[in-house]
């Protein structure tokens, strides 16, 4: 089990439930454009929210931002130290910064020393596209043992200052060097991981590299946190994380619609009959799993685990509540009806 480090008012690692990060594409120094976004992320459930700190102005807009919002907030720095010092001191609730490239260990121990006086934990971010040139000349064949190996040596230098509130996140655009480096950090230490493919793309090409990467890892045991970093809108990002941990039966905060693929069996439209559950069925209201299937037959069977659902016939279809049929009717009905047991199974 990895370290539980305290992030304001949530909790990274100790076993406790994975938490969904994003962070914010407003300019920070907009403190309501940035709020704004902020609880939009809030709405989807994001759990801790990051944001750049690349400037002064930015740096002193933290502190309204906190004040403005309810989870943890993180300050994103490179390169100027007295930044991530100013953050900490206008109340953000992590620091994440490079060790390599904030100005060297006098810098980093005064940072340490803020973070000491503020309890701001730390989390120290490798990339695998900003590797140390001697790392990468060392392992010029096996960039997440590099990786590896770079977030040991920051890591290093943070508890040479004793310093160990921190986190650690090894992050690649290849979903393999991520496993690979993840799996490695993983085996030789116990600070919590903050995982996820970074520069994934757009669309869904960028949403199942992450899903695959994200889930390989979490199926290991491995990482307490995820990022799915999208070019998107950033409540993109954490739907695509809740539906993640939803799909590796981590998260039980919403309800689970299972359908089958049909065939030629099917004498219905069923992408419209899951569609009308999506619309009908009140969501975020807790767990419930409900099966839509093409086929009467072997449907209630096929979907015996689920909570309740339908199975279509030719225009009709069997109600079933834990593989059992219930009713039966015309498939309208049978939908209806379906979405008025969920509801109120739901509001229990």
């Amino acid at each position: 089990m990895t370290k539980a480090v305290k992030i304001g008012n949530r909790i990274i690692g100790g076993g406790n439930p994975i938490l969904v990060q994003s962070m914010t594409n407003t300019d920070t120094r907009d403190v309501a454009a940035t709020v704004s976004q902020i609880r939009e992320l809030e709405a989807v459930g994001c759990d801790i929210v990051r944001v750049a700190v690349f400037d002064r102005a930015s740096a002193a807009a933290v502190r309204s931002i906190v004040d403005a919002i309810s989870i943890p907030l993180v300050a994103d720095v490179h390169f100027d130290y007295k930044l991530a010092l100013a953050a900490m001191e206008n109340g953000v609730h992590k620091l994440r910064f490079n060790p390599g490239n904030i100005g060297g260990e006098k810098r980093v121990r005064e940072i340490v020393a803020c973070a000491k006086t503020h309890g701001v934990p730390i989390r120290v971010g490798v990339n695998a596209g900003s590797l140390e040139t001697g790392l990468r000349d060392r392992y010029p064949d096996n960039i997440p043992e590099a990786m590896a190996q770079s977030a040991l040596s920051h890591v290093a230098m943070l508890e040479t200052e004793g310093f160990t509130d921190i986190v650690l996140a090894l992050k690649a655009s290849s979903v393999a060097t991520t496993v690979a480096a993840n799996r490695l950090i993983a085996a030789r230490c116990d600070y919590p991981l903050h995982i996820g493919v970074t520069e994934a793309g757009a669309g869904q090409e960028a949403v199942i590299k992450s899903a695959v990467g994200i889930g390989a890892l979490l199926l290991d045991g491995v990482g307490d946190t995820i990022r799915v970093s999208l070019t998107d809108h950033p409540v993109r990002e954490v739907e695509a994380g809740k539906q993640i941990l939803a799909a590796l039966g981590l998260s039980r905060e919403d309800v689970e619609i299972v359908s089958c693929p049909t065939c030629g069996r099917t004498r219905v439209d069923l992408l419209a009959a899951v569609e009308f559950v999506r619309a009908n069925v009140p969501r975020n209201r807790g767990y419930l799993k409900i099966a839509v299937m093409g086929c009467a037959v072997n449907g209630p069977g096929e979907a015996r685990d689920a909570d309740m659902g339908i199975a279509c016939g030719d225009g009709n279809a069997v109600l079933f509540e834990k593989g059992e049929i219930v009713a039966s009717g015309e498939l309208d009905e049978m939908l209806r009806n379906l979405a008025e047991k969920a509801a109120f199974a739901l509001a229990k």
